[in-house]
């Protein structure tokens, strides 16, 4: 899986999920840092990519545009530093690969995560990882 890190997320998430095998590239390092979730969402469709956020915009810009890629996975919580929720993220993403790879939402807390398949706003769209 090849994960793209939104700006708001720490450049510190490249090396953590690339231990776990994932392909991972910083925002920072493809695109501008004053470029749109739109960019962003573009270029991860594109590319093959799946959004990894701390931003609600890309699950709102999902459900308008009802797209069906790139896969975006949010994180909600206050700490999103990966030795804080790293192994929640990754167990996450682990038990959600077949969903992302369809394309879907992931939303993860501490608590737990849920899943949508895309594009939103359909009845069959909403599963729990």
């Amino acid at each position: 899986m090849k994960i793209l890190l939104d700006m708001n997320l720490s450049p510190a998430w490249v090396p953590y999920l690339e231990g776990y095998g994932y392909e991972v590239k910083h925002w920072g390092e493809v695109g501008s840092s004053t470029a749109t979730d739109v960019e962003v969402m573009d270029w991860a469709r594109k590319n093959g990519y799946v959004v990894f956020t701390h931003d609600l915009d890309f699950g709102t810009l999902l459900y308008v545009t009802m797209a069906v890629a790139p896969s975006v996975v949010q994180l909600r919580c206050e700490d999103i530093r990966p030795q804080s929720v790293g192994e929640i993220v990754v167990k996450a993403l682990k038990r959600a690969r077949q969903q992302i790879e369809q394309g879907a939402l992931v939303v993860i807390d501490p608590r737990r995560s849920r899943v949508r398949l895309l594009p939103l706003g359909r009845k069959e769209s909403r599963n729990k990882a």
